[in-house]
């Protein structure tokens, strides 16, 4: 059974392929956060899926309903999806998102090498998010990690020295290294004790380190509002429960992780972006989401 479906094969130039899955690898959905922006940013257009008959169990991971532009009722399977998209330079990135398939994730990281044999790639960038005993307004540390001598200087990373329990990441990053592909993977750390709340703070981060790897100048202010918003909810959460206040005023003295070379700090910076422009679009978006 072919398990990709085609829309299209565009030609592309030597692409990288950029890669996040939601569920147990995206704590506060950073990771997903991430790609979708970049996919937003440079209008991505999809060529490809992955299809999800064999690899979800839909009773658990169910299809939604939704209603279409049009008034109409349209079924949005669990899924995963190949788009691609043209950096401001020119170049080619593919990006693969959805969500973390429940079976048969051997048969799945097969059907993504097809496609990344297919298309060129010539490197991935996984990215992730994991939990943390990390404050809400420091620095959002960033752990990037490589295998291959190749990317390890190229993209100035480490070996990953992890062991333990592991998502589809971690099986895609295994399967990369035995097909030969130059891989790296970042993961960015989310605080622990807002760990349903969807971190954009955390996914700025990933993007900023991301563009770093890339070499790519990117403001993502609005990636920056959500993360000033963010930290204002969070900060009105944690004030109303004394026994959360310090727990976070403990990590806050405790301070955050030093950067070292197993963990290289990305913390969200302003590129290119004028203060008062910033300040003006923050208050846009508070006026237009409340201030619940």
């Amino acid at each position: 059974m072919d398990h990709v479906v085609w829309n299209d094969r565009p030609q592309l130039v030597e692409p990288t392929l950029i890669a996040a899955f939601s569920g147990w690898n995206d704590a506060g959905d950073a990771a997903t956060v991430a790609v979708r922006y970049l996919s937003r940013r440079f209008e991505s257009r999809e060529f490809a899926s992955i299809d999800p008959e064999s690899f979800f169990d839909f009773s658990i991971q169910r299809p939604v309903l939704r209603l279409g532009p049009d008034g109409r009722r349209e079924l949005e399977w669990p899924g995963n999806g190949f788009s691609h998209l043209n950096l401001d330079d020119g170049r080619d990135v593919i990006i693969l998102t959805g969500t973390e398939p429940r079976l048969r994730w051997r048969t799945f990281t097969e059907a993504v090498l097809e496609v990344i044999e297919s298309m060129g790639v010539v490197r991935v960038v996984t990215l992730g998010a994991l939990l943390s005993e990390v404050h809400h307004l420091d620095p959002v540390p960033v752990i990037g990690s490589a295998a291959g001598s190749d990317m390890l200087s190229e993209m100035d990373l480490q070996p990953s020295r992890y062991q333990g329990p592991t998502g589809i990441v971690g099986v895609l990053q295994m399967a990369l290294a035995r097909a030969g592909v130059p891989a790296a993977s970042l993961w960015a750390s989310v605080p622990n004790y807002v760990a349903s709340s969807p971190s954009p703070k955390a996914a700025l981060a990933l993007v900023s380190r991301l563009t770093d790897l890339l070499d790519l100048s990117l403001a993502a202010t609005d990636l920056q509002i959500a993360a000033v918003e963010y930290e204002r909810q969070v900060e009105a959460l944690v004030a109303e429960d004394p026994e959360l206040a310090e727990f976070a005023a403990e990590l806050r003295a405790l301070g955050s992780p030093v950067p070292d070379s197993d963990h290289p700090a990305g913390s969200p910076e302003l590129v290119d972006t004028d203060p008062g422009e910033l300040i003006a679009e923050l208050e846009r978006y508070l006026e237009q989401n409340g201030d619940d």
